[in-house]
């Protein structure tokens, strides 16, 4: 029997499609990343209330599309589980829980090991405690927890590492997968600046408030840097409240666009972007076996077009 390399990854959401996107182009295996996709796509939607679910309500209880999602008797068919969403009602929601998926004809690696994708809601952590030695997270989360804060500000992923105490965690990014979006700066017209850039440098003389996501503070601080952020108050958008109507109230703010359409919409300029929040490959242990070597080597690789270069 070959070695199985359990690989934590996230249970729903762009990081798991960008996960399931990148194994479907380097282990053939499309109609397995297309099924999980449009299963969980279906289910947000359903739970989000934007499509209406088929048939009677016997055949839609969550319970039900559950034992018809998943194969609990078969580890190379998807498995998934129920989780309470955070929108109003806490309904119970379907994400992904698990797949075994064989690593038949890879370079240095027995036909019969495979890796197993167990989905966790928070990989980075179940990495931190050496539940996995391999796992994808966003790099959002690694700034959130023990990214050390400094004056000067952290502008790449690359950076990351080297911000990392090594007594907090022995994680380490060792590359992304390119589904890149931006914490970026906006502003209404009233107080972006009439000459120069709406940017950093802008900020390091700005006094005021700064609307931002509450689970994003310990982020923007390092990003932006604490020197930059003197006579700077972090002010939250109210439960509910769209993030850039929000920003738009307060005046300046920094969120996540990718086409900064709705910023737009909300009469914002959109100003320097400050840092990309991106999926990556991460690892927890210095020691590999032959096996996970591969995988590593498998799932990294030059064709990735991210915003990440680490040196191996």
């Amino acid at each position: 029997m070959g070695e199985t390399i359990p690989i934590a990854v996230p249970r729903k959401g762009r990081p798991l499609e960008s996960v399931l996107d990148r194994l479907a182009s380097r282990l053939d295996v499309p109609e397995l990343a297309d099924d999980i996709t449009s299963t969980l796509r279906h289910e947000k939607a359903l739970t989000k209330g934007t499509i209406e679910p088929d048939g009677d309500a016997a055949a839609n209880d969550v319970y039900h599309r559950l034992a018809t999602y998943s194969s609990v008797h078969d580890p190379t068919e998807p498995e998934y589980t129920l989780l309470r969403d955070d929108r109003a009602g806490k309904p119970r929601r379907i994400v992904f829980d698990s797949v075994t998926i064989p690593l038949e004809g890879i370079e240095g690696v027995d036909d019969d090991a495979a890796i197993q994708l167990i989905g966790r809601e928070e990989p980075f952590r179940a990495l931190r405690t050496h539940e996995f030695a391999l796992g994808f997270d966003s790099a959002d989360l690694i700034l959130e927890e023990v990214v050390e804060l400094r004056p000067e500000p952290l502008g790449r992923i690359e950076d990351i590492n080297a911000r990392i105490n090594p007594s907090d965690t022995d994680v380490r990014v060792i590359t992304g997968l390119g589904d890149t979006v931006y914490h970026t700066l906006m502003a209404t017209p009233e107080i972006a600046p009439a000459v120069g850039s709406l940017d950093r440098t802008f900020l390091e003389g700005y006094e005021g408030p700064l609307c931002i996501e509450p689970r994003y503070e310990r982020l923007v601080q390092a990003v932006l840097g604490t020197q930059t952020l003197d006579g700077v108050q972090f002010v939250y958008p109210e439960n509910g409240r769209e993030e850039e109507a929000a920003i738009a109230d307060t005046g300046l703010g920094v969120y996540l666009t990718v086409t900064g359409s709705t910023a737009r919409d909300h009469g914002l300029l959109l100003g320097e972007q400050l840092f990309p929040s991106e999926t990556v490959l991460l690892e927890s242990t210095p020691t590999l076996t032959e096996t996970m070597t591969a995988v590593r080597s498998l799932l990294n690789g030059a064709d990735l077009e991210t915003e990440l270069t680490v040196e191996q």
